[in-house]
C-alpha cells in the first residue's frame, strides 16, 4: 500500500523560506522501481496545479511562477521528495500535494504536470505567506 506524507509547512512572511518534505512508504526509491514524483498546489477557489517534477530519469522540472526559486531534490537513501521554497510570496499560498506516479516500465517519458497521471497522493501540507 503506497502512502506518501508531508511535512514542512507553516506560515512564513514574504520573501521568506520553506523546505516540504515527503516521505514515501508502501515502495522504496530505487533504480528498478521507477516512478514520476511531483508537487503540486491548490489555492482556495483554484484549480491544483503543478508546481515541479521529479521523473524516473532525474529530469526535473519546473512550472514558470517558481522557477529559480523552487527546488525539488530527491533522497532515496531516505525515501523522501524535498521541496526547497525560497523568496515566497503571496501567491504560493496554498496546500501543496506531494504525488507519484504508478511504476513505470521501459523508455522514460518525461513527468508531466497534469494530475490525472499520478496515481496515489499525500493529504497536504499547508503553506501560508504573509
Amino acid at each position: 500500500h503506497v502512502q506518501l506524507v508531508e511535512s514542512g509547512g507553516g506560515s512564513v512572511q514574504v520573501g521568506g523560506s520553506l523546505t516540504l518534505s515527503c516521505a514515501a512508504s508502501g515502495y522504496i526509491f530505487s533504480r528498478t522501481n521507477k516512478r514520476h514524483m511531483a508537487w503540486f498546489r491548490q489555492a482556495p477557489g483554484k484549480e491544483r496545479e503543478g508546481v515541479a517534477t521529479f521523473d524516473s530519469a532525474g529530469r526535473v522540472t519546473y512550472a514558470d511562477s517558481v522557477k529559480g526559486r523552487f527546488t525539488i531534490s530527491k533522497d532515496d537513501a531516505k525515501n523522501t521528495l524535498d521541496l526547497q521554497m525560497n523568496s515566497l510570496s503571496l501567491d504560493d499560498t496554498a496546500m501543496y500535494f506531494c504525488a507519484s506516479s504508478r511504476p513505470i516500465f521501459g523508455p522514460s517519458s518525461r513527468a508531466t504536470m497534469q494530475p490525472a497521471d499520478y496515481a496515489f497522493w499525500g493529504q497536504g501540507t499547508q503553506v501560508t505567506v504573509s
